[in-house]
Parts: structure tokens; C-alpha cells; sequence
């Protein structure tokens, strides 16, 4: 099972960088597998060490795949390294073994520490929708635009009928990323 999650990271020069990641378990270990080139899985093997957040903001999701980046941080605990401000739990990790891959490398961590900071209350449909639509728009250059379309109208009903004001941001980012892309190609 994936799970999706935002990792946080320090670059070379301290500055941190977030990103959406899947996250999977296998046994006691974390498996992150970016697609490369990906700053995060660059981070991550240099530094060793990073910080998986949950969070329900879906912004976060949306805005790293449309240019927002600077979400608030405040310092971990046990690494070297920051978790979101607003995180509802996160848990900080090393790396411990790495299996190159050409195009998805698979990076295994451990955990150094855990915290919860809020309640989860689960996802409306909306967030969800959200969630899927910024994982369509991080693949833009690898899918065929009718399918890009017929998933975002899939999944317009459900913000439609079920957003608030943090999922119509996030939605009106997304939408306006997928139009600038089809601008590009043209």
C-alpha cells in the first residue's frame, strides 16, 4: 500500500525542500521510490537522513507540483532537517540500504522518531480528488493529454460537490497547471 505523504529534505545549502512522495512500508523499513531526476531522492542520499510528513492540507500536494514550495518548517527533533509546520504527525528517518535503478530507485529508511501534533479526520472527497489530480499533474509529460482530461473531469465532480476553500485553491491550481503544460506544447 502507498501511502501519500510530503517529505522534506535540506538542500546543499540548508534550504529545505518539500515534495509529494508515495511512501510504502516493507517490514520496519520506509520505501521511497522518486522517479529521477528528483531532488529529493538527491537530498536524500547525500544528506541520509529526511522527514516524512502527513498532512491533510492538500495545498501542500497541489502547490509543489505548481511552484509552491515554501510551505512553513520548523526544525525536526532527531535529524538534520525540518517537518511542516502544520504536519498532523510525522516521522523521521535515515536511509539504510539504496537499490539504484535507472529510472525509480527504491531508497529504504528507518525510523528515528515519530510524532503526532493533530487528529486526523479523514479525507472529504474533495481532498482526495485533489491528491489525484496533483499525482496526474507530476506526470504530465508522461501521459496522453485525453486521459489527463478525462480523469480531471472525473474528478472535478467530487470538488464540485464537496470542497472548501483550501480544496477550490488547490483545484484552481492544478487546472491552471494542466493549461499552461497544454500551452507549452503547442
Amino acid at each position: 500500500m502507498i501511502r501519500e505523504t510530503i517529505i522534506t529534505t535540506l538542500g546543499t545549502d540548508g534550504v529545505p525542500y518539500v515534495a509529494p512522495m508515495g511512501v510504502r512500508w516493507e517490514g520496519d523499513l520506509y520505501l521511497i521510490a522518486p522517479f529521477r531526476p528528483s531532488t529529493t531522492l538527491d537530498n536524500l542520499l547525500r544528506s541520509g537522513q529526511a522527514v516524512i510528513n502527513y498532512t491533510d492540507d492538500v495545498r501542500v500536494f497541489a502547490g509543489c507540483h505548481t511552484g509552491r514550495r515554501d510551505w512553513p518548517t520548523i526544525p525536526a527533533g532527531t535529524v538534520s532537517g525540518v517537518r511542516l509546520a502544520q504536519a498532523l504527525a510525522h516521522v523521521e528517518i535515515e536511509v539504510a540500504r539504496w537499490e539504484d535503478d535507472e529510472l525509480r530507485p527504491r531508497i529504504y529508511c528507518r525510523a528515528l522518531a515519530r510524532e503526532n501534533h493533530a487528529a486526523f479526520r479523514g479525507f472529504n472527497r474533495a481532498q482526495a480528488a485533489v491528491v489525484e489530480a496533483a499525482i496526474l499533474v507530476s506526470r504530465l509529460h508522461m501521459l496522453p493529454a485525453e486521459k489527463i482530461d478525462r480523469e480531471m473531469d472525473y474528478l472535478r465532480i467530487a470538488v464540485e460537490k464537496t470542497a472548501g476553500p483550501h480544496e477550490r485553491e488547490a483545484w484552481r491550481w492544478l487546472v491552471e497547471r494542466v493549461a499552461d503544460h497544454r500551452r507549452d506544447m503547442e
